[in-house]
């Protein structure tokens, strides 16, 4: 059964000419046709490899979307690096917000008149029991779109074709989100975590 309609694109991109002739040269395919919106969550999968960061950061620039992502705030503190993630477009995870990291990210979302958050909701390229909640809870309280972000390796292929609003249903949304990612590979296809949603924390919590 087809699941994965996706909404009608609405912003068209076009990004740096060298970043697509580089993408080429690497052999890559990169298949973004644009944005339904000026507001939205960029969920990447599957992230296996430290390769992945660097085919995004040259597909960002060859499409021309202007995306911010999240990184470990302790990363932000480190000379350099925490200057060039923010040239990049990155923000650091303040998870003891007063209102909640996920309340907090909505509301600097808000704000902004344009404004694409890139997660990867793995959250390592260690295969794990599923994705973090983290992009699901924002896209709930936004009701911003997500779009589905590809890696491909067998293919060779970085791809943003679908975008669809979360309902809540946990179980329709994340068929609909298996459908679209099917028969993708990683760098590494054996750590590939499934595509269910899986909380570190309440397994932790389980075992004590």
């Amino acid at each position: 059964m087809h699941l994965s309609t996706s909404l009608p694109i609405t912003i068209p991109v076009k990004g740096s000419k060298f970043a697509t002739f580089l993408l080429k040269l690497l052999g890559w395919k990169l298949i973004v046709p644009g944005l339904p919106g000026t507001h939205g969550i960029l969920a990447a999968y599957p992230h296996t490899s430290n390769l992945d960061f660097f085919l995004c950061m040259i597909a960002k620039s060859a499409c021309g979307i202007k995306a911010n992502f999240l990184a470990k705030d302790s990363l932000f503190k480190i000379p350099v690096v925490g200057w060039w993630l923010s040239y990049l477009g990155g923000s650091p995870v303040i998870r003891n917000s007063p209102q909640g990291y996920v309340k907090n990210i909505a509301q600097n979302m808000a704000q902004a008149s344009f404004f694409w958050l890139a997660i990867t909701p793995e959250g390592t390229r260690k295969k794990t029991l599923g994705w973090r909640s983290g992009f699901y809870h924002i896209a709930l309280e936004t009701n911003y779109p997500v779009g589905f972000v590809y890696l491909d390796y067998g293919k060779k292929t970085i791809g943003l074709t679908s975008f669809f609003k979360m309902t809540g249903d946990e179980e329709t949304d994340f068929a609909r989100i298996r459908e679209i990612y099917e028969g993708k590979l990683g760098f590494y296809p054996e750590n590939m975590s499934p595509i269910t949603l899986w909380s570190p924390q309440k397994d932790k919590n389980s075992v004590n």
